[in-house]
């Protein structure tokens, strides 16, 4: 007869056996690629790009759902709550992974428990604008001209916590600039906005931006990453402007819910890292300006903790409010 310690053995046995074959079946259904924003945005290009050669790999249907509102975290919210299976994945970013839990007193999840960190895709800098008919020439330009006359200059962003918007409040922060925010529902109106000469700056991301400074209708003064951009490598970081220690760039990644097995988020990364470095997706990250290095789950959340912790000092220390 069968003790009671050895029917217990034997239940855990079966059960971590049922749990391996369940992951070595992994996927046998179609898996959900969750976008929190709206369709033809850089999360969204960057997603369908990405669930096509995964269901390659994957041999499995990957569907691209977008999910949008209040900066990401609608469409971020529904994954943290769906089952930690495999079939439930997002595409989060700045906004709802670390600018939003700084930003934002009451969150309906927690960034840094409520997900499986998968993989950093990449980032992408911003860089910092003018109009072509405005006077500014360099970024000295910009913060004498702000110091002169505080709070009087505008700068444009895609909206409320942006990683746009929280450029400029760090450029505020780091260079003692006093510039005024006018948010935007959206990259687009504001840079149209920018080019007619409504407002005179503008923080935008470099995939949106280059078009526009390849027209000549802006000029670009600096990007805001710790290094120069490769999509504009004529154009001087924010760091080598004199603005000492800015280092701002927006990110896209890849998530699941927390708890999903360890196995199939390795595979995940794994399977990314192959298709990100097939030469015609790679030629895709440049043009949207994204620049990637691999990593691991562990690496990817590692730097997802740093990024909540850099954006609630900036929050706190620049006195930001959710409008």
């Amino acid at each position: 007869m069968l003790t009671r310690r050895a029917l217990v053995a034997a239940a855990t046995l079966f059960a971590a056996s049922g749990l391996a074959l369940a992951q070595d079946a992994w996927p046998s259904k179609p898996i959900r690629l969750v976008v929190p924003f709206a369709p033809g945005g850089t999360s969204d290009v960057l997603a369908r790009a990405i669930a096509e050669r995964l269901q390659g790999a994957l041999k499995q249907t990957v569907v691209v759902e977008n999910k949008a509102g209040a900066g990401g975290v609608i469409g971020a919210d529904s994954v943290a709550k769906s089952a930690p299976d495999g079939y439930t994945l997002l595409l989060g970013t700045i906004a709802s992974h670390a600018i939003n839990p700084a930003l934002m007193p009451k969150m309906p999840y927690d960034a840094s428990k409520d997900f499986a960190p998968i993989i950093l895709l990449g980032t992408i800098p911003n860089v910092l604008l003018t109009g072509a008919s405005q006077p500014y020439k360099s970024v000295k330009d910009v913060i004498a001209a702000a110091k002169a006359k505080p709070d009087t200059i505008t700068f444009a962003s895609a909206g409320q916590g942006s990683s746009q918007h929280m450029s400029g409040e760090t450029f505020k922060l780091l260079a003692g600039a006093d510039l005024a925010h006018v948010p935007y529902k959206g990259s687009a109106p504001a840079i149209q906005d920018l080019i007619g000469g409504q407002v005179p700056l503008s923080f935008e991301t470099v995939t949106v931006a280059l078009p526009h400074i390849q027209s000549g209708k802006v000029r670009a003064l600096a990007v805001t990453s710790a290094k120069r951009s490769p999509a504009l490598p004529e154009v001087p970081t924010l760091q080598e402007a004199g603005v000492a220690g800015f280092d701002v760039s927006s990110w896209q990644a890849l998530y699941a819910p927390a708890g999903t097995p360890a196995p199939i988020v390795q595979r995940l990364n794994a399977e990314v890292e192959k298709i990100i470095a097939q030469p015609d997706i790679k030629a895709r990250f440049e043009t949207l300006g994204l620049q990637h290095q691999p990593n691991t789950p562990a690496d990817f959340a590692t730097f997802g903790k740093s990024e909540i912790a850099k954006w609630t000092k900036v929050v706190k220390d620049g006195n930001v409010r959710p409008e």
